[in-house]
């Protein structure tokens, strides 16, 4: 009896006790940014050589999706490549674009992977695995994944 009143006290106790704090939209948004650096910089580490090809197109793309200066991009890059080195999967990202991406803007994502992986004329076995993978964890219809995937060609020059 004494248990059974102590489990209800815990209970009351934990459904008066406030919420975990939310945080705030701008660490929201620096999250957001993080996650869609590492993406697009796991695309570009999926080769065993970095090509400054596919690190501008990463800044491209970051800076077209995020309008942020060069200084802020550089150390979102430099936060990605260390993100992405000690990162063991893609869902913990993912989660976070699928969270607050709408299907078009998760596209675009998709999009700037394939640009990526094309910056430097070819597509990798690794890349191609990788942004695959991506794919499916935001949800992108295959018919989606390849339209992202004609319009880089084309925009590589490589169609």
């Amino acid at each position: 009896m004494l248990r059974t009143l102590k489990d209800l006290f815990d209970q009351l106790g934990a459904s008066l006790a406030p919420e975990a704090p939310r945080p705030d939209p701008a660490t929201d948004e620096h999250q957001l940014q993080l996650a869609t650096a590492v993406l697009l910089v796991e695309v570009m580490r999926a080769e065993p050589t970095l090509s400054d090809s596919e690190r501008d197109a990463v800044l491209m793309a970051l800076r077209g999706k995020f309008g942020l200066a060069e200084d802020e991009l550089q150390r979102l890059l430099d936060l990605a490549h260390d993100s992405s080195r000690i990162a063991y999967d893609y869902q913990r990202f993912t989660a976070r674009l699928n969270e607050r991406f709408s299907q078009p803007q998760k596209i675009r994502v998709i999009e700037a992977m394939w640009q990526v992986a094309y910056a430097d004329g070819h597509l990798d076995v690794h890349e191609n695995q990788v942004i695959s993978k991506v794919a499916g964890l935001l949800h992108v219809t295959h018919g989606e994944y390849i339209a992202a995937k004609m319009r880089a060609q084309e925009d590589a020059g490589l169609r």
